[in-house]
């Protein structure tokens, strides 16, 4: 255990260094800049002008319908941190208000998410929490320091679908102009997708393929577990990971929900660097996780596709009463908890009625699922589907976590 524990504190240190160790080393082709209100597009010595320089525009609104530019530049450079708080942060608003990012002048976004979705927040609800590419300090603001290079320019925005005038956005897009262009820099993208109710037997899709070569940097996923399915456990489906040709069975797959974020034997509220679980809410049957592959780099070369199964579980005795009820389930797996392993998937219909009280009972559901995935292409642009319609992204939001 000692040695394990120094292997782990080794490791992060050494994450550490590589994101700290350039502290002390200038660059003389990196001119730095900061969009915000007080200077859009953050122009050479034009800040603060509002008011003779008294705090006079902090902040800007977004009329219903309306989009706002964080930043449009045409130049080369690399976004470092984006900052912004709003002064609605409830559910409905910030499924309803989208951030979009295109890069080089494309006229198809790249990024096009919901806002609190995109900053690492899944079902659009505010959290307490810091890790490795996002933070939300206190709840009430919205951080993220993933890099994004572009070659011929930037446009960032926030779009306004709420239906009611936004009050107040503030924000800090910082970046940086440089003179030098690394042949191998990608792009970044980010992909929204909501399923209300997955289909049995059917995974559910994370990542549609997207072609090209490039990086999968990682996921945030929210859960609106179906009530019909009681208490019993949503999350035994695996993800699976398609890469460069893969069809019927992909390259990379995972053990089950809380494995992949490097949990165990359910979820429970945490946060760490790389994983964790920001809602768990047993009451609402509501629960988001994030995984973040920058310790563990996922590279593709032609092509990449994401999904994870939609397989819960429970003691077989809870499982036979929820399936005398009538309520929808595929039977994949019986497992005694000692090691013996029973398949059923596509062998019978319904579990038996032996055995009913130690076995454990493994099933597809029907759950509400959504996800951000992100990921760096080669191209500023890709053949994903379009962000889903406001009434998809805002259909039966819950109340907020007590």
């Amino acid at each position: 255990m000692f040695v394990i524990l120094i292997m782990f504190s080794c490791s992060f240190c050494q994450a550490q260094q590589n994101s700290t160790g350039d502290l002390f080393k200038y660059d003389p082709s990196a001119q730095t800049r900061w969009s915000s209100p007080e200077n859009i597009n953050g122009k050479k010595g034009n800040g603060g002008k509002e008011n003779s320089g008294a705090k006079g525009k902090p902040s800007v609104s977004v009329p219903a319908g309306q989009t706002f530019d964080l930043l449009n530049i045409t130049d080369q450079g690399i976004i470092n941190r984006i900052w912004l708080t709003v002064d609605d942060r409830s559910p409905k608003t910030l499924r309803s208000l989208v951030l979009e990012m295109f890069w080089d002048g494309a006229e198809k976004p790249a990024v096009a998410v919901p806002l609190a979705d995109f900053f690492g927040m899944g079902l659009g609800k505010v959290s307490s929490f810091n890790n490795a590419l996002f933070a939300n300090p206190e709840g009430r603001s919205f951080s993220c320091f993933i890099k994004m290079p572009f070659k011929k320019g930037v446009r960032i925005c926030i779009k306004n679908e709420s239906g009611n005038d936004l009050g107040h956005l503030f924000f800090d897009v910082d970046y940086s102009l440089l003179k030098n262009w690394d042949d191998n820099n990608l792009y970044f993208h980010a992909w929204w997708h909501r399923d209300t109710a997955t289909v049995l037997g059917k995974d559910y899709e994370i990542l549609s393929y997207v072609k090209g070569h490039g990086r999968l940097l990682g996921l945030n996923a929210g859960i609106n577990a179906n009530p019909t399915y009681g208490m019993a456990w949503w999350g035994e489906g695996e993800v699976k990971i398609y890469l460069d040709g893969d069809q019927a069975n992909p390259t990379l797959v995972g053990t089950g929900s809380e494995d992949y974020i490097s949990d165990g034997w359910g979820q429970n509220k945490f946060v760490n660097p790389y994983s964790g679980c920001l809602i768990a809410d047993d009451k609402n049957l509501q629960w988001t996780f994030y995984r973040y592959h920058v310790p563990d780099p996922i590279y593709f070369h032609q092509d990449c596709r994401v999904t994870i199964q939609q397989i819960g579980s429970a003691l077989k005795k809870d499982v036979l009463q929820l399936q005398q009820k009538g309520v929808a389930m595929i039977p994949t797996t019986i497992d005694d908890g000692h090691g013996k392993i029973t398949y059923l998937f596509k062998k019978q219909s319904k579990f038996d009625d032996t055995n009913p009280t130690s076995d454990y009972a493994l099933f597809y559901r029907s759950d509400d699922i959504s996800s951000t995935v992100y990921f760096y292409l080669d191209s500023p642009v890709s053949d994903l589907p379009p962000l889903q319609s406001l009434s998809v992204r805002t259909a039966n939001l819950k109340a907020e976590v007590k």
